[in-house]
């Protein structure tokens, strides 16, 4: 067939185009692989080479190359006084920007970790105010901040001691429920202490006791430093309310009050350990087992019900609110199918009632003869029901209320969950809450009441040992009378070997002589830091290693101790207890 002589025509050119195309798009892809080997090995100056060539070529960037190389030139930030490190700094600065404004004139928009590495450039500039107007503006582009996008410019107020700015940028977070971790909080406690805001460094230092559990060696220095300095001398209190005090502290949950310091004059800041019940070694003060306070008790079990009617049959779940509601006198509910079915997986196991009775009659003579209450599916009990003696138990149980059986179809887990959760008790099981519907409530508190309430059990040659709850918690501590107990991040998995921040007024602390001598050589009065304060904590967040020379000093050898198996009764165990 005779081609037309346009085809001809055409041809040429559009094998052209199509040759153009592909070169191209060789190209772009020869940069795109060798960006990313520049980016693995961190190699700022040879993905700017790339970045020119890219340039000249007129090859397409998108968000990807454009996120690959601002944040190189923010990795690559180095902070030393030659000055020919300097000036390399403000070129890489510089170029950051360079690339950043190319990248929007593109009309390409800036992701959160463009933003977060900008910030860091600007920061980097002392440009806080920029920094923290680049996270203010995200809105735009329809992207949220993350907590290491708001880092650069609140460590960098932080640093320059330019409070209220720290402060500004802490309540903007706020506002977008973004919570502060230890970097931040220390950032804050730091300055705070060093312009003398006293109520703020109060209340970051129980932020702090909230955010985390055992505190890190930085945070420990910080912590020393203000309670060092002359500035927390005359703070405080000579007088307060007693009652007030010991009434917040119970509505809290035991371990702090919230009530500002109390006390004045010079504080006692020294090292300590705490034995197995509880005792400070130093002071002789008894620490405590923390629990939810009264509003999130409350909060929590209605998020359980909540949950629980929705996945349960609302009648039935409610007859069990309603009934609970008349019978309050229990001082600890049992799982009864987790008991029962403790170590029976054998060829002739099964359920054990024997050992769910043990259970019953140990939590009776402990709880001043007052029985638990037994959670257990009605399947399970219409099954025991076949064997007479066990048939002339359960009724036992239930004539006298200690039996609760949940209907067909229900999931007990809810039950005795909720139960326990209502009555502020103890709940016998030795089930970690780990499955989803567990998952459903959320850990912000659920870890903290489950350490408090939940006993675990073992059986010995049949021999029932119920494994309480810890004598004391292991968070920051603030006592009736406005002492402070601190722990520390330590190596040891032994926690009488764990090291903890005794600060006390000596002058407004009544303790025993034989207590003071007895604990003298438990005690390091050697500080984390010679120094009261910290160096700048402007660094990024990456950046959260601490300095060898701060490591902890060797404490003495504690003798030994009693086990952390507790088994004495709850109100041996009370969050107000002391010594």
């Amino acid at each position: 067939m005779e081609e037309k002589p346009g085809n001809q025509s055409n041809e040429p050119n559009n094998n052209k185009k199509r040759n153009g195309k592909k070169k191209n798009q060789n190209e772009e892809s020869k940069f795109m692989y060798e960006l990313g080997t520049c980016s693995k090995h961190n190699n700022l100056q040879g993905a700017l080479s790339l970045y020119q060539t890219a340039l000249s070529q007129n090859l397409r960037l998108n968000h990807n190359h454009y996120n690959t190389l601002i944040y190189l030139c923010s990795n690559s930030l180095i902070n030393t006084t030659n000055q020919h490190h300097h000036d390399l700094l403000l070129l890489t600065i510089e170029k950051g920007f360079t690339i950043f404004n190319r990248m929007l004139s593109n009309n390409i928009n800036p992701t959160e970790a463009t933003i977060t590495s900008v910030a860091r450039l600007a920061a980097a500039k002392g440009d806080g105010d920029f920094a923290f107007q680049l996270v203010k503006g995200m809105g735009k582009y329809k992207i949220a901040p993350r907590l290491r996008t708001f880092d650069p410019a609140l460590l960098l107020f932080c640093g320059n001691k330019d409070v209220d700015k720290a402060y500004e940028v802490e309540e903007y977070m706020s506002t977008l429920g973004i919570q502060l971790e230890e970097l931040e909080i220390g950032a804050l406690l730091k300055v705070s202490g060093e312009v003398g805001r006293v109520e703020k460094v109060y209340q970051y230092l129980h932020m702090l006791r909230s955010c985390v559990r055992c505190v890190k060696v930085s945070s420990a220095q910080i912590i020393e430093g203000w309670f060092g300095s002359e500035i927390a001398v005359e703070v405080g209190r000579v007088d307060w309310d007693e009652k007030e005090v010991r009434d917040a502290v119970l509505k809290n949950g035991g371990g702090w009050h919230g009530q500002g310091w109390l006390g004045k004059g010079e504080w006692s800041v020294g090292k300590s350990r705490i034995t197995s019940e509880g005792d400070c070694r130093s002071c002789g003060e008894r620490l405590v087992c923390v629990d939810i306070d009264r509003a999130e008790t409350e909060k929590f079990a209605e998020s359980i019900a909540a949950l629980a009617t929705e996945r349960e049959s609302k009648s039935d779940f409610r007859i069990f609110q309603k009934w609970l509601d008349n019978n309050t006198k229990y001082e600890a509910i049992v799982d009864g199918a987790n008991v029962g079915l403790y170590q029976q997986n054998f060829a002739d196991g099964g359920f054990s009632i024997s050992q769910l009775d043990a259970a019953v009659k140990e939590l009776y003579a402990r709880n001043d003869k007052k029985w638990p209450l037994v959670i257990l599916h009605n399947k399970r009990v219409r099954s025991l029901m076949g064997n007479p003696s066990n048939r002339k138990l359960l009724e036992e149980w239930q004539t006298r209320g200690t039996l609760y059986t949940t209907p067909n179809g229900s999931n007990d887990d809810w039950y005795w969950l909720y139960a326990a959760v209502k009555l502020k008790c103890l709940l016998v099981t030795n089930d970690e809450m780990r499955d989803h519907i567990f998952e459903l409530l959320g850990s912000n508190f659920f870890l903290k009441w489950k350490e408090r309430h939940r006993v675990q059990f073992n059986f010995l040659k049949s021999n029932l040992r119920l494994v309480m709850p810890p004598s004391y918690s292991l968070v920051i501590q603030e006592s009736e009378k406005g002492s402070w107990h601190v722990p520390v991040e330590g190596e040891s998995s032994d926690e009488l070997l764990r090291t903890w921040l005794c600060i006390t007024r000596p002058s407004h602390h009544e303790c025993s002589d034989e207590v003071l001598i007895s604990s003298h050589a438990h005690v390091v009065d050697k500080p984390f830091s010679s120094n009261s304060m910290l160096p700048s904590l402007c660094g990024a967040r990456t950046d959260r290693t601490v300095n060898s020379s701060h490591s902890m000093p060797t404490l003495s050898q504690c003798p030994n101790d009693e086990s952390m198996t507790m088994t004495g009764k709850r109100k041996d165990r009370s969050p107000c207890s002391s010594n």
